[in-house]
């Protein structure tokens, strides 16, 4: 896909929570401007209305445009956005979309949808009740050999599918306790750790994306091992498919040596392909007759997978990464809009993300009791 801002007028996007100074909020505001498809026009950056409006300032925005209550400001707001996009943390979440549902305001919410399936629920009757528009944010499928390897795996290049091992590993918990100065809300478990809603379900989303598979029983090993003792900070969870892959899960943030170490292999009986997120444009194929192939976006087939904002050998990352689902959530709006129904391969809504969810409380349920739960029960 070659990008062509000139033939798109801006969509107009609010934002609920993500302050400059948030990492998540400054990811969605540099990525969603990218390719002139969305324009930040208002928004409830902080509930301290000064970090609000200095938002504002920052991304260009006068002070009237700032809120500091999220109800009054979708109250006031509501009919002057296109979009508002979710970044608050992941508990305030379900009471936020299901107020934007009911108003009919088109929902973007960062992952994890929900904390919990109780709250998945609501927000699926908000959805049964009101319709609507709802994108959830997975950003790692937005890079270009991530698709197209979707692509690679849709053709049968990699034949049956047999297992796939994914791990996302960090250290941010097991630093210097001078280091670490993580948010609150991160150190407190509910009935899915924090650590599955911050990572488990990106591991969940990239397999499902890539193979099409569904769940069906999960077996879990939670461990801690920083200084915060009342939380998970380690966890194994192994995964069987209906369809009969197998696949081996690792997410951490207590891993020394590991920024953010996304990478898998998803293994076939015609060939194996592995890529790792520090080297994103690399997908590294090892062929059944021991050929071994290096694809990267100068010789891949699957041009069309291309969003060519500069020419193969400089390298795209996380926030174009994060762009191309913004192209992709812009594209399902429009189409949304015009129809009352969206339909793409990369922009994901409530059934994805309630699988998710329903994996991570299925792997919890497994840790205690040390036995394979099957996903039936948790749908």
């Amino acid at each position: 896909m070659t990008t062509n801002s000139m033939n798109y007028k801006p969509l107009k996007l609010g934002f609920i929570g993500g302050a400059h100074t948030s990492a998540v909020g400054y990811t969605h505001w540099c990525a969603s401007q990218l390719d002139n498809r969305w324009q930040v026009t208002s928004g409830c950056f902080s509930r301290d209305l000064d970090r609000s409006v200095e938002t504002g300032s920052v991304w260009g925005l006068k002070q009237s445009a700032c809120y500091s209550d999220w109800q009054r400001y979708i109250d006031e707001k509501k009919r002057e956005v296109d979009a508002m996009c979710v970044l608050t943390p992941t508990p305030d979440h379900v009471d936020i979309v299901c107020r934007l549902l009911e108003n009919n305001i088109p929902v973007i919410c960062e992952k994890a949808m929900a904390a919990s399936l109780s709250q998945s629920l609501k927000i699926k009757q908000a959805l049964e009740k009101h319709g609507g528009f709802l994108g959830v944010t997975f950003n790692y499928s937005g890079y270009p050999m991530v698709r197209v390897l979707k692509k690679m795996i849709d053709d049968g290049d990699l034949g049956k599918l047999l297992k796939m091992r994914i791990e996302m590993p960090s250290d941010g918990f097991i630093q210097p306790p001078e280091k670490m100065h993580p948010q609150p809300w991160r150190l407190q478990d509910g009935e899915i750790p924090t650590l599955l809603l911050d990572l488990g379900v990106h591991v969940h989303h990239l397999c499902g994306f890539l193979t099409g598979q569904t769940p069906a029983s999960v077996l879990g090993d939670f461990n801690n091992f920083s200084i915060f003792d009342s939380i998970v900070d380690d966890a194994h969870f192994w995964v069987e498919y209906k369809e009969g892959l197998k696949a081996d899960y690792w997410v951490s943030k207590t891993a020394l040596g590991h920024r953010n170490g996304l990478k898998f292999t998803l293994y076939g009986d015609k060939a194996s392909a592995t890529w790792v997120q520090e080297d994103p444009e690399h997908l590294h194929i090892a062929h059944s007759d021991s050929r071994r192939v290096i694809v990267d976006r100068g010789n891949c087939e699957h041009k069309e997978e291309i969003r060519e904002r500069f020419k193969p050998g400089h390298p795209s990352g996380f926030i174009e990464a994060f762009a191309n689902l913004y192209n992709d959530l812009a594209d399902c709006l429009t189409q949304f809009k015009e129809t009352n129904v969206f339909s793409s391969p990369y922009v994901f809504g409530w059934t994805h993300a309630h699988e998710g969810l329903a994996v991570l409380d299925a792997a919890s349920k497994a840790n205690e009791s040390k036995q394979w739960v099957s996903l039936e029960a948790e749908q």
